[in-house]
């Protein structure tokens, strides 16, 4: 990639200097083709191991593999030119020891060419991103609802009705806010806090199932987009369902195969003469 297309995309250094200013557009991508299409309306496009429940048929993010977060990283970033994009580091990758998450970043960074990794934890991981920022990996953070801890949270659930709760999100963005991660991201957690939260920090906020005063939200494309049916959190607008569009195309084009109505004539090749 040549110097002046590295400075055309965004970079975590100019994402983070939109903190308190015109609010940052983020959506997931997996793949090439959706990569092309979102780039041209996003800010931060995230590379999310929520594509192990999106695109592989998963109950939680659990089961995602680094070598499947690299294959997709690798193909958003053939669809990129203006987004910064950010890449989940799956669990189990970085949580035994900031040394493996150095290892492990620094393979996702090389491997994919994207601008940055995103990893969930709060004061438990700050000191592991201090070690990544101090050694030039650029990181999003995730506090809040972190899907890599359902198993041990309870489920999905929304967060910050106890005050144990509140004081340990406070404590997260805090520790969160001083480890040198350039934004963090914020799950599932109830607005006032969220608000509270995001007026604390001098790092940008990106809200999912938080609060518009948040600076960023993102959401799931395929939520966004009705492609994805098995469960919709409160969270989520959808703004098409693309998914029952795409089922009735599918069974027009069975029904014209089935009835010798496709391929016509125009669809089909003639012997040169």
């Amino acid at each position: 990639m040549s110097a002046a297309g590295i400075q055309k995309r965004l970079t975590p250094t100019r994402i983070s200097a939109m903190k308190g200013g015109k609010p940052i557009v983020c959506l997931t991508a997996y793949t090439t083709p959706m990569a092309r299409l979102l780039d041209e309306h996003c800010d931060l496009l995230l590379v999310g191991d929520s594509l192990g429940m999106v695109l592989y048929g998963m109950e939680s993010t659990i089961g995602v593999t680094l070598d499947m977060m690299i294959a997709h990283g690798k193909a958003v970033m053939r669809g990129v030119d203006k987004a910064c994009v950010v890449v989940d580091m799956p669990f189990g990758t970085y949580q035994e020891s900031k040394e493996i998450a150095f290892r492990n970043a620094v393979r996702i960074l090389q491997e994919t060419g994207c601008d940055a990794i995103k990893l969930e934890g709060g004061e438990e991981m700050a000191e592991t991103i201090a070690f990544l920022t101090k050694r030039g990996v650029p990181v999003m953070g995730h506090i809040g609802l972190m899907p890599q801890q359902v198993q041990t949270a309870g489920g999905y659930r929304s967060v910050g009705h106890s005050e144990h709760e509140t004081s340990k999100i406070r404590r997260d963005a805090h520790a969160i806010g001083g480890s040198g991660a350039f934004a963090v991201v914020i799950e599932g957690t109830v607005e006032p806090l969220a608000r509270e939260v995001t007026a604390a920090m001098h790092i940008p906020t990106i809200g999912i199932g938080a609060s518009s005063a948040c600076d960023g939200q993102v959401l799931v494309s395929d939520d966004i987009l009705g492609l994805f049916n098995d469960f919709t959190p409160r969270f989520v607008k959808r703004y098409d369902e693309l998914g029952k569009r795409i089922s009735a195309a599918a069974a027009a084009y069975a029904g014209e195969v089935r009835s010798r109505q496709f391929p016509a004539a125009e669809h089909t090749f003639k012997r040169r003469s």
